[in-house]
């Protein structure tokens, strides 16, 4: 197809506008004969023509692993080499258990990989290692970030220097296996909710850790069950004081509690544990109950970076207000988050790999006496993975990009930054958890009676999007008064003022490819239904909060605030896709992944066309090329499949099996393990 062509007219790709019409009025005067091919056939025989993309798989696949591809083909090829490591189908849930812990155990002593020290000084490398350990087995990737994210991070980056000194080591070799308990039966994302409470007991020098009620039972804990021997614990501090109140509640902290005995793993005196046993997925993974019945805990226990008690019972810290020490505790633990979108970008690389594979295999149907087609052929087929996979190559960048802020504010400690790495995280992990759940029933259902099979590996963000669109008001409250926006919002003042400006009806008529395969049209479609959800979901919170107050205003708009925090997300994945492009050395993998691009933001523009509608940025004409070039997109991705999903560079164990994926598995894993 010529670029420089339109694209309305799906069986004639080469004609002018101009052309087309005159053809059209020239076909009702002598209708064409009933043998000629269809306009259907026409296409597919055209796109067939048109020349395949040469697609470098070595340097594609070199620019997509990046600096960390050594450490993550060590880690595999260690497991490949050790039958006795490998997690057969139909593994026992204890069996499952203890293989998980032998599988963590040896990557650390035997294979050497010690992911915990890179938690801090390299967290693109420990990131990039979860990847390579959850194509183990997503179990073995979920007891890792247990117990280096979680409760390793949460001792490094809570406590100080004597909690690092005393634990690090055990951390580190895995000696000392252990929890994370914030979640409770009645608590889970309002964390300053939680009811367990630790109590100062002056007399004794020691925390008195107590589960007040059953809605107060620590719940879904990983590692409980069966192999951890501590626990991060977060309860209310509670201090006792000598006025009329006798006690003062200073907000949620985080303790370090011992539940088992160091060499005998028998539970110690007033700790409760359950088993919550047997799941749909991830049986890898000991998840349990804990229950506190006046458990003591030496003062020191208590992780004192943002807060600390003295001997005699008085409190101090460098933050003045309870909120402002619980956003700060919070912020440090906000690896979680990244982990969480980054190891979804891993998990949905297998499925799409999978399903990709299988549909370019499976043979099915064809032309009266001709060999059957591959199903990928098939344009139902096409539309559910084309843009999936272009939708992957783009959560891919987003995600490393993320990663390099996480890396960059751990070491700079601004707070503009921290506060921007927050949104982004809580953003992109809401969508791109969301997106692979989702899309992991799609690849299932893309192959059939296969794709569950057993032997396969297919497998509540609200919250979080509510903190991206609170921010988002934020920045345009600031930007009205005159304030900076932080990075990642600094597209919202040049979109914001073009929302607020007439639009164009020249540019809304524009339908050559070349226009509408240009980045900057396709950031700035984004960028304005950000802008204009923004301006729009303003202007209601203003009008509601008059009479619902701000709670009540805020709740009646919830749905739109979901969807200016779903746009904005995507304006962040789209810039970041352009900008991976672009910096693309080798020539044929940039042509690969400027197709992939475009075929993301366009079939997000399409899939969204009435919003574009509803304000003539988009018009009817326009609409229509923007329809038929993603469908022509989708198709030229078809031709390179292939090769795009081999850049990924997967083992062949990970994809080994003919399809399926562990959906359920990967839900438990979102719902359960994240922030």
């Amino acid at each position: 197809m010529n670029p420089n062509q339109t694209v309305e007219d799906e069986s004639h790709p080469y004609i002018t506008s101009a052309s087309r019409r005159i053809q059209l009025l020239s076909l009702h005067l002598t209708p064409l004969p009933p043998s000629q091919p269809s306009p259907q056939l026409n296409m597919l025989i055209c796109a067939k023509a048109a020349n395949k993309l040469e697609v470098d798989k070595v340097s594609l696949s070199t620019y997509m692993r990046g600096k960390n591809r050594d450490i993550q083909e060590k880690i595999i090829e260690f497991f490949e080499s050790r039958p006795d490591l490998q997690t057969p189908v139909g593994v026992s849930m204890n069996e499952h258990r203890e293989l998980c812990m032998r599988q963590l155990v040896a990557l650390v002593r035997e294979a050497k990989i010690k992911p915990f020290r890179y938690i801090v000084d390299d967290p693109a490398k420990y990131f990039a290692i979860t990847e390579a350990i959850g194509s183990i087995d997503v179990s073995l990737g979920i007891k890792l970030g247990v117990q280096f994210s979680l409760w390793g991070g949460s001792v490094l980056n809570l406590g100080t220097e004597k909690h690092r000194d005393k634990y690090f080591d055990g951390i580190d070799n895995v000696d000392y296996p252990g929890c994370f308990a914030m979640t409770e039966l009645h608590h889970g994302s309002n964390v300053q909710g939680l009811q367990t409470r630790a109590t100062f007991d002056p007399v004794t020098d020691e925390f008195i850790i107590d589960t007040p009620n059953d809605g107060a039972i620590k719940w879904w804990i990983g590692n409980a069950a069966v192999h951890g021997k501590f626990a991060t614990v977060f309860a209310k501090l509670i201090l006792p004081t000598h006025d009329s109140k006798k006690v003062s509640d200073m907000g949620v902290h985080a303790f370090i509690v011992p539940i088992r005995d160091l060499n005998t793993l028998q539970t110690l005196p007033g700790i409760e544990i359950h088993d919550c046993g047997h799941k749909v997925g991830l049986n890898g993974v000991d998840n349990g109950a804990l229950r506190f019945r006046s458990v003591r805990i030496p003062r020191d226990n208590l992780l004192n970076r943002f807060g600390d008690v003295s001997r005699d019972g008085k409190y101090t810290s460098s933050l003045p207000t309870i909120n402002k020490r619980f956003a700060a505790m919070l912020g440090e633990l906000v690896g979680g988050r990244v982990g969480l979108a980054y190891a979804s970008v891993g998990f949905l690389k297998i499925s799409v790999t999978i399903a990709v594979r299988y549909s370019l295999l499976r043979q099915q149907f064809g032309p009266p006496e001709q060999p059957e087609v591959s199903i990928l052929d098939y344009q139902s087929q096409q539309h559910k993975l084309m843009p999936m996979l272009a939708s992957l190559y783009a959560f891919h960048f987003a995600t490393h990009y993320l990663v390099q802020k996480y890396s960059e504010m751990k070491k700079m400690h601004d707070e503009q930054l921290v506060a921007d790495v927050h949104a982004l995280s809580a953003g992109l992990k809401a969508y791109v958890t969301s997106y692979t759940a989702k899309s992991l029933s799609t690849c299932r259902e893309a192959c059939g009676g296969h794709g569950y099979a057993a032997v396969n590996r297919f497998g509540d963000n609200t919250v979080l999007m509510q903190q991206v669109a609170a921010d988002l008001l934020k920045q345009y409250k600031d930007k009205f008064q005159g304030g900076s926006l932080s990075v990642t919002w600094n597209y919202l003042r040049e979109s914001m003022n073009t929302y607020l400006s007439q639009l164009n009806p020249i540019i809304a008529r524009w339908e050559s490819a070349d226009h509408l395969r240009d980045p900057k049209f396709q950031l700035d479609a984004f960028r304005y239904r950000t802008s204009r959800l923004l301006q729009s979901v303003a202007a209601r919170l203003r009008k509601h909060s008059k009479t619902l107050g701000s709670f009540g205003a805020w709740n009646r708009c919830l749905n739109h605030l979901l969807l200016l925090a779903e746009a904005h997300t995507e304006s962040v994945i789209l810039a970041k896709f352009i900008e991976a492009v672009h910096n693309c050395p080798d020539a044929s993998s940039r042509a690969a992944l400027k197709l992939v691009c475009d075929l993301y933001a366009l079939d997000h523009i399409w899939n969204d066309i009435g919003t574009y509608r509803n304000v003539d940025y988009v018009a009817p004409n326009k609409a229509k090329a923007i329809h038929k070039l993603t469908e022509y997109l989708c198709f030229q991705v078809r031709n390179i499949a292939g090769e795009l999903v081999d850049g990924f560079d997967l083992p062949a164990s990970v994809t080994r099996a003919p399809i399926a994926m562990q959906s359920e598995a990967y839900a438990q894993y979102t719902h359960h393990i994240g922030f």
